[in-house]
């Protein structure tokens, strides 16, 4: 079987006019949500990327009947019934998997959630989903390959989250959507894709408000569908807008993104201005102008600049792999501290030996000393996040890279290689 990688040419200012994708993160949740919408759900800006074609692959097992309208549109036809137990070959797969057991839970008061797939970024626990679906009355077995959830009814409770998961949040949401009385949901996480997940069920009947906070409160109801020619349009995916801006700066090209809410990147924004890179808002979309000063602007007292995530509307953690392949670009010391995974930092391997200067200091602490003169290198993709950030080291290196696994950047990121392309990059995808 051939197995793609990338060639990447280096030094190439990229330049132009660039439209992201709908949000990954967003997408996922929302194909675990129409399991629970009576009738048919029209979903548009869906990105065509791996995650989301196997839970959609999911779904098909389960009996929904799925069209493709146009690019991107999609129509799902809810079955009369679905089965509790999810594909466990298909669902080893995919980390997105996780988002159909509040779902299925609420509406066959049973599911059978096979131990999902992901990156390999460290530990990735489920424990926020499996107590706040107890809070709610559910019994949990656990097996050697998966987690046999049950509950006879679903009872709104007080809930107070051990921590804001993002994923744990809209199981928790979406279970309590049919959760007898009222539910409140507390540390509950916020970013743009909960809040997209909120108004998609509300423009279905939900009653969720505090959309947006960390206090979530649902009423339940016996029943979700939509109004005719409903339409749900999933938002820009912001992740990868923070992606293009470092692509342009560090590359010293002019980049107008489109389609970009600038609430969304607000804290990539600050972050990336101590780096040194001005953006503009226009009305066009979000202006990278060309030739960025990249100086770091340390802390007060000429202290070392830290750069570190947090739940929304802090740092994305998913931008932390880029934002340090960016401060290998810019003048000066930066600490990038990664909290959540223990091992999504161990990709700098790969950058120290294009010839950055980087210290990882333990497993969730990064030094990195700029500017650094890249080169290119044979490198290998661990995840879909340190996958982009290669890409943007491979395009400001001097000479060749070539990237491996790109399987991983595929499950995250829609023809890529293309998109980048119609702005100058020199990247080919090749066939090993």
């Amino acid at each position: 079987m051939s197995v793609s990688y990338f060639k990447i040419q280096g030094k190439n200012a990229l330049s132009g006019t660039i439209t992201p994708q709908g949000n990954k993160n967003e997408a996922l949740p929302l194909l675990g949500a129409v399991c629970m919408i009576r009738g048919k759900s029209i979903i548009e800006n869906m990105p065509d990327i791996k995650d989301v074609t196997m839970l959609m692959d999911v779904l098909q097992s389960l009996g929904f009947e799925i069209k493709e309208l146009a690019k991107g549109k999609f129509e799902f036809i809810n079955p009369e019934s679905i089965s509790s137990d999810l594909p466990v070959e298909l669902c080893n797969k995919i980390r997105g998997a996780v988002t159909l057991a509040g779902p299925i839970l609420a509406r066959n008061g049973r599911v059978f959630l096979p131990r999902p797939g992901g990156d390999k970024i460290g530990r990735r626990r489920l424990d926020t989903h499996m107590l706040a679906l107890q809070a709610l009355g559910a019994h949990i077995e656990i097996f050697p390959d998966g987690y046999e959830i049950k509950a006879s009814k679903l009872i709104g409770t007080d809930i107070l989250l051990d921590e804001a998961s993002v994923t744990g949040t809209e199981n928790a949401i979406m279970a309590a959507c049919f959760a007898e009385g009222t539910t409140i949901i507390r540390n509950a996480a916020s970013e743009p894709h909960v809040q997209g997940l909120c108004r998609f069920l509300n423009h279905a009947g939900a009653k969720i408000t505090g959309i947006g906070s960390n206090i979530i409160t649902i009423e339940g109801v016996t029943s979700l569908e939509f109004p005719e020619d409903h339409i749900h349009k999933i938002g820009s995916d912001y992740l990868e807008v923070g992606s293009f801006i470092s692509l342009a700066a560090v590359t010293g090209g002019e980049l107008l993104i489109q389609d970009v809410n600038p609430d969304d990147i607000r804290m990539i924004r600050m972050v990336y201005s101590r780096l040194g890179i001005e953006i503009r808002h226009t009305e066009k979309g979000v202006l990278v102008p060309a030739d960025q000063k990249l100086e770091v602007v340390p802390d007060y007292h000429g202290q070392t600049l830290k750069i570190d995530d947090s739940p929304w509307p802090g740092f994305p953690a998913d931008m932390t792999s880029v934002a340090l392949v960016t401060a290998t670009q810019c003048n000066g010391t930066v600490m990038i501290h990664e909290k959540m995974f223990e091992s999504r930092l161990f990709f700098v391997d790969n950058l120290i030996a294009m010839g950055a200067q980087i210290v990882l200091c333990d497993p969730h602490r990064a030094l990195v000393i700029g500017k650094s003169k890249l080169y290119g290198q044979k490198v290998v993709s661990p995840d879909i996040r340190a996958g982009m950030a290669m890409i943007i080291a491979a395009l400001c290196a001097e000479g060749t890279s070539y990237i491996h696994n790109i399987a991983q950047i595929d499950r995250g990121f829609q023809e890529i290689d293309k998109r980048l392309q119609s702005i100058g990059a020199h990247i080919e995808r090749l066939q090993e």
